[in-house]
């Protein structure tokens, strides 16, 4: 395969009429450029050039030859001012995973707002509560809601938010199995969960003045959807966690109310990871900073 530099060389030495303009245009001593057309010919085994005492001229080979080399210059000068501006103003398309509470509840309502404000960003947004693999996934920025920052291995972090989750259950429910005092009478009632490992779960419960419980259970239900959760309480199938946002309406209605008032569970920190800041494009940076201007200090979930 020729030497794509020497391509660009000719091309210059072509339509500038001579070694010595093409040197002063590239900022390369004549000779060299005399040596690498030279070089260049051999290798295809054709003479691209006449050379006279006077001028340059192209032979019809080297006419040919012109046109694709003029044409690669000018793409390779394309892409090198795309990338430029990529680095300047937001663009291309955005690969980002959410998890689904998170995405009906708050990010699907951002995200319109900030494509208006950039509009020349894409966005592709993976909604789904599974954990992505960035770099195999080809994703930019995974935004996800979790106790502790610590699993993020090699990923860059930046946090955004926390979430607050209420137990709560139907008026129905704790009629039937009793309204409890203490976090120990939790045992009393059937539970959902989002997650189990070999039939058990585990929540961590904050009380009123930061005291810590930790509460075991082997949950009746479980689906890892809040949505698919808070049908469950409101049919009284057992005692969950929702965050306020996807709770208020049924709380004003009382058809749930909060259980161990006081008693929550323990926040989880909204947090977006992404592979380096090194090379991070302006697409990625400016959805960033509008996630931390928009959440910033803000009760998610």
């Amino acid at each position: 395969m020729q030497d794509l530099n020497d391509m660009l060389y000719f091309a210059e030495v072509a339509e500038r009429g001579g070694f010595a303009a093409a040197g002063r245009a590239l900022g390369l001593p004549k000779s060299r450029l005399s040596r690498r057309v030279a070089e260049l010919e051999a290798q295809l085994g054709v003479r691209l050039l006449q050379r006279t005492t006077r001028k340059l001229s192209l032979t019809q080979a080297g006419e040919l030859y012109l046109g694709h080399c003029a044409a690669m210059r000018d793409e390779a000068l394309a892409a090198a001012d795309a990338v430029a501006k990529m680095q300047v103003e937001p663009r291309g398309t955005l690969r980002i995973s959410c998890p689904v509470t998170l995405a009906q509840s708050t990010v699907g309502y951002l995200v319109p707002r900030y494509l208006a404000m950039h509009p020349h960003v894409k966005l592709d947004m993976r909604v789904t509560n599974r954990v992505v693999d960035l770099v195999e996934e080809g994703i930019d920025i995974a935004l996800r809601v979790r106790p502790t920052l610590d699993d993020s291995g090699s990923l860059v972090v930046k946090q955004l938010g926390a979430s607050v989750g209420y137990l709560l259950a139907s008026p129905a429910l704790l009629k039937r199995q009793g309204q409890p005092a203490r976090p120990e009478d939790l045992q009393q009632l059937d539970t959902i969960a989002m997650s189990s490992n070999d039939g058990r779960s585990s929540w961590e419960l904050v009380g009123p003045q930061g005291q810590a419980f930790v509460f075991q259970h082997q949950p009746r239900y479980v689906a890892d959807d809040l949505q698919t959760l808070k049908l469950a309480m409101l049919a009284g199938t057992g005692i969950s966690f929702l965050p306020e946002m996807l709770s208020k309406a049924e709380l004003q209605a009382q058809l749930l109310v909060p259980v161990l008032p006081g008693w929550t569970l323990k926040p989880g920190m909204l947090h977006a990871v992404f592979p380096s800041r090194r090379g991070q494009v302006p697409a990625v940076r400016s959805f960033l900073d509008f996630l931390g201007e928009c959440l910033q200090g803000d009760q998610l979930l």
